[in-house]
């Protein structure tokens, strides 16, 4: 299918965008991004701490702070983690709200992925990341530059 004219403008009018914000901006993107991809491929390793396997490690060490602190929150917040009554720590939470997403097919599971790659960059942004701009950001990012980066 190809893609109509109108849309390649959109495209690329938030290229222009994305390329104007801050770096510090643009790495809170690219970590959600990175986090959420880390996410959707996890495999539960008993000898490893999730939380820890999630986080990129070039991620400063600040945000990686704000980071295993609030993605068990926003697990939560998206009812990922409703059906895991017997979780206590983040690291049970965070396990089990991620079988709950591995679980999710098509569109919604797209969607559920998408609203966690925003709400972890703007928690990676410090709250200089409003929702509506991480949303068609963190779309184009993740279109054009992260899966064009990883093939």
């Amino acid at each position: 299918m190809k893609i109509p004219v109108w849309l390649k403008k959109i495209w690329k009018t938030i290229q222009n965008l994305f390329n104007r914000i801050p770096a510090e901006l643009q790495s809170a993107i690219h970590t959600g991004v990175v986090v959420t991809e880390n996410i959707k491929t996890f495999v539960d390793s008993p000898a490893a701490d999730i939380l820890t396997a999630l986080i990129p490690g070039e991620t400063d060490n600040r945000i990686k702070i704000a980071l295993r602190a609030a993605l068990p929150a926003i697990l939560l917040q998206l009812k990922l983690a409703g059906s895991c009554s017997n979780a206590t720590t983040p690291e049970e939470i965070t396990t089990c709200a991620i079988k709950t997403l591995q679980s999710i097919t098509g569109d919604l599971k797209s969607a559920f992925l998408h609203n966690l790659s925003v709400l972890i960059a703007q928690v990676a942004a410090d709250g200089k990341l409003t929702w509506q701009d991480g949303a068609y950001i963190m779309e184009w990012y993740y279109q054009h530059k992260f899966k064009a980066g990883s093939n």
